[in-house]
């Protein structure tokens, strides 16, 4: 197997932010397989954080352990676009401290 051109991002997101964000990737060019565009797969969860002193969260309390529902968004890019999809991750997402995970992918073939 050799390593493929694209990439997978993962980024977790408060549910009622996760519609804007996936469109922010989608405009941006990622998710794209194959002739279709705007693909991500998203699973929902809780987050659990504690805001710490000097932050400004949007969501809970400095010194208290919040628990917040959330949604996974996962979707492919081509591997030269990964700062655009931060950029487009970014400015969509309401989070002070944004969580974004990249992998490599290998291409089965």
């Amino acid at each position: 197997m050799k390593e493929s051109g694209n990439v997978k991002v993962q980024t977790y997101c408060p549910k009622n932010a996760s519609d804007d964000v996936r469109l922010a990737i989608g405009r941006a060019g990622g998710g794209i397989i194959g002739n279709y565009s705007h693909c991500a797969f998203l699973s929902s969860g809780h987050g659990y954080f504690m805001p710490m002193e000097g932050s400004t969260p949007t969501l809970g309390t400095q010194g208290k352990i919040e628990r917040v529902e959330e949604v996974k968004i996962e979707f492919v890019c081509d591997k030269r676009k990964v700062k655009e999809m931060i950029d487009a991750i970014k400015s969509a997402h309401p989070y002070e401290e944004v969580p974004i995970e990249v992998y490599r992918m290998m291409d089965p073939e």
